[in-house]
């Protein structure tokens, strides 16, 4: 049997045969998908990791694996008409991209913003198959959302948006077929009244959605879990190096749920978090955001829905520098964790100037793909987002797992679950990603962990 060439060299640079197949897969991906420059980036990011893996296994290029892999198994789009309080109608639109549902039902969020849009959600929702499969529970990839904008409007208006939405969204969504969740613009509330319309239309209370109030069906830890599963991520790399995070500077970008228990958990280990964000700006304090100016961050945020510069005004050690991102502060950990593509490759210099050693993604591919190309090649630990924040799908798995077995685990359980899977995901991700030198390549790693269980399921089904 002939042995068939390595398609990367040791340097990790693509060969001539696997830059051929790159070259041609994207091409066509790019003709397949036009005008969805975040979905097309999100796939080179991966295949750039793939593409070697699929040639050293042919069984996956014999297969059609990428290209079946890239195409979502359905997208549902439709209108939503809703009345405002002027007694106007208002129209939006709105999608579910049910992407791959091979190892288990579909499962991602919904996100309400005007930015939403078709190629957005495609990239989310490729971006959760990988996630999902690295958490190692049963559970498919999925996205949702509309271009609605919950901001300034009354709880009346977003509860007959979100009844007018799930009226059509839940003849395509159960607890075996396709569970959201919250996302951007998408908390408690709007949960709260999307399953409550779920409940009434099928007459049944069932776990159709993750992210309920724990009266009905919620889980301890799950508004914590994507935050604290990010620094989790972190620590591991970290540890895995011989470092630890305590007494590390950390900058965080956000203050929305992934951002504030983030920074909640940074500091619980013991680092010092200087920067929280909003899209107006950023605040500095070099004191460090202790547990009661976090606490301040909460009701700001959560309850008054007011803006970060309030921060600066509260607390004096800090200053507010408007309409700029926080990567010009000096760190050694970096915790993107507001949105895709805030951190850009001018961004990443600063940070690496300034000698950051770990960035620990929180968003859904904060960094452009020449900031994480920066990272990985400055030998920075880089954690990418399917891999770093995935603990707010596995607590949501874990959400699910509760709704079907009828009772309720205690915060303790969940957080040693929690922390068992962030640990299993940087084990994984070791273990496909190691180079010959003994670092890590956490991109690669996580890239290829996530493929191999979904990609051997889809050929183990044969050609569907």
């Amino acid at each position: 049997m002939d042995v068939l060439p390595r398609p990367t060299s040791t340097t990790g640079k693509l060969t001539a045969r696997a830059t051929k197949y790159m070259d041609e897969f994207m091409n066509g991906l790019i003709q397949r998908n036009p005008g969805e420059p975040e979905f097309i980036q999100a796939v080179r990011e991966v295949a750039e990791s793939l593409v070697p893996y699929v040639l050293e296994h042919p069984k996956y290029e014999e297969a059609e694996i990428l290209q079946r892999i890239t195409e979502p198994d359905r997208i549902v789009s439709f209108r939503v008409c809703w009345e405002d309080d002027q007694g106007r109608i208002q129209v939006n639109r709105a999608w579910r991209v049910q992407f791959n549902n091979s190892i288990g039902p579909y499962k991602g969020g919904m996100r309400f913003h005007p930015s939403v849009n078709q190629g957005i959600l495609k990239f989310l929702g490729f971006e959760q198959v990988f996630k999902n499969s690295l958490t190692g529970l049963p559970m498919g990839g999925a996205k949702g959302g509309s271009n609605f904008d919950p901001k300034g409007r009354s709880d009346r208006e977003v509860m007959r948006f979100c009844h007018s939405l799930m009226t059509e969204l839940h003849r395509h969504i159960g607890p075996d077929t396709d569970v959201p969740a919250g996302d951007i613009g998408v908390g408690s509330r709007e949960i709260s009244y999307m399953f409550g319309q779920y409940k009434r239309l099928e007459n049944a209370f069932k776990g159709a959605m993750t992210g309920k109030g724990l009266s009905y069906g919620g889980s301890l830890v799950r508004k914590e879990s994507t935050g604290y599963g990010c620094v989790l991520f972190a620590r591991n790399m970290l540890q895995h190096k011989g470092e630890d995070l305590a007494g590390k500077t950390c900058t965080v970008s956000g203050s929305g749920n992934v951002s504030i228990y983030a920074a909640e958990k940074a500091i619980e280990i013991g680092a010092k978090v200087v920067t929280l964000s909003d899209s107006s700006g950023f605040v500095h304090d070099p004191d460090g955001v202790d547990a009661e100016k976090l606490e301040f961050v909460k009701d700001l945020k959560e309850i008054r829905r007011g803006r970060i510069a309030e921060y600066a005004e509260r607390f004096p050690s800090a200053t507010y520098h408007d309409k700029v991102r926080p990567w010009g502060v000096p760190c050694d950990i970096a915790l993107p964790c507001a949105t895709q593509n805030e951190l850009n490759a001018e961004d990443a210099r600063n940070l690496l100037k300034n000698g950051v050693q770990c960035v620990s993604e929180g968003a859904n591919m904060p960094a452009t793909l020449d900031a994480a190309h920066a990272f990985v090649e400055a030998g920075v630990l880089f954690g990418p987002g399917k891999a770093a924040n995935a603990g707010g799908v596995a607590v949501s798995g874990l959400e699910q797992s509760q709704n079907a077995l009828r009772l309720s685990w205690s915060r303790e359980e969940v957080l040693r679950r929690l922390e068992g899977i962030m640990n299993n995901i940087h084990a994984k991700c070791v273990e496909h990603g190691t180079r010959e030198d003994g670092s890590v390549h956490y991109v690669r790693g996580a890239n290829i962990a996530g493929f191999v269980k979904v990609a051997d399921v889809m050929a183990a089904y044969g050609i569907l």
